[in-house]
């Protein structure tokens, strides 16, 4: 029996290391692997994976990613949609952006065309998919600020569009962590601005994250998540966890939030260090901790 021949076969890769495309650049290997460009490559990759009776996994820019050693299997799929509309109305400014466009690089656009409101997360090492589906945030502004609306498939691979409500955004979370919607695309609501003037604020929040965070290093970015009315880095650097290391993982001598693959660590080094610093902040201070990073793969 002839099975069928789809369009996308030619692009999937085999064995894929996954510590190729994560920021941390650690993990095990995919079974399957393909970046997809557009919706249609996006639809034949579902109906691939379907066929071949795999579970997909999908993946953005992988800059909160913790792959665990044994890999992912079936089907990875990594969103790359770079589609960029920018409509200039009286008194604001709607873009239209693909979830696989780079904060930084989107930033630098606007800023060239004049446009304001990315300043803060332009420095986040992700892309705008990750970026709503954890409603990503620095000093003082989240995603969910200039968000109006994101188009999304559904299980059955229908497109549906969400507004800010229905995306039910919170402290790094949103209606995408529960749900298996894919983000295609996002709307965002932003200003007009002086390039010189957008592009002085930039520098300057990228001058504070190069102070004080560990970017000399790879990691998945901050490694816990704050609770309310506590800094959790302030914790972890008040237990003396600065600099503390399990096989190749650390926690950063910089910034106590960061844990940094120092050495060629493995996901279980990562892993172990997680759960170490959790037990020595719960000891300490009977908190409890989570972590910020998104884990995926077998152990």
């Amino acid at each position: 029996m002839l099975t069928k021949k789809f369009q996308i076969e030619e692009k999937i890769i085999f064995d894929e290391p996954m510590k190729k495309h994560t920021s941390f650049k650690i993990g095990g290997i995919a079974d399957q692997f393909i970046k997809v460009t557009t919706i249609e490559e996006l639809r034949q990759a579902r109906i691939y994976a379907k066929e071949k009776q795999i579970p997909i996994t999908i993946i953005g820019n992988g800059s909160n990613l913790l792959v665990l050693d044994k890999g992912i299997r079936g089907l990875v799929i990594q969103i790359d949609l770079q589609n960029l509309k920018i409509e200039k109305l009286k008194n604001h400014v709607e873009i239209s952006v693909g979830a696989g466009y780079k904060l930084m690089a989107l930033a630098i656009k606007l800023k060239n065309e004049g446009i304001s409101g990315l300043e803060e997360l332009a420095g986040i090492p992700g892309s705008l998919g990750g970026a709503i589906y954890m409603n990503a945030g620095a000093y003082g502004k989240e995603i969910k600020d200039i968000n109006l609306t994101t188009k999304c498939m559904d299980l059955d691979g229908n497109i549906i569009e969400l507004s800010n409500e229905q995306q039910e955004f919170s402290y790094r979370s949103s209606i995408f962590n529960q749900k298996n919607y894919i983000i295609l695309e996002t709307k965002l609501k932003l200003a007009y601005g002086k390039k010189q003037e957008i592009q002085e604020k930039m520098n300057q929040y990228l001058t504070q994250r190069k102070q004080k965070q560990p970017l000399e290093y790879p990691s998945a970015g901050s490694s816990f998540k704050r609770k309310e009315g506590i800094i959790t880095a302030k914790l972890i650097d008040e237990c003396g966890l600065k600099g503390y290391q399990i096989g190749g993982a650390k926690i950063s001598e910089k910034h106590a939030g960061f844990i940094i693959n120092y050495q060629n660590a493995t996901a279980q080094d990562v892993l172990d260090l997680i759960q170490y610093v959790k037990e020595k902040i719960y000891e300490t201070y009977r908190i409890k901790i989570e972590e910020e990073i998104k884990i995926m793969g077998e152990e």
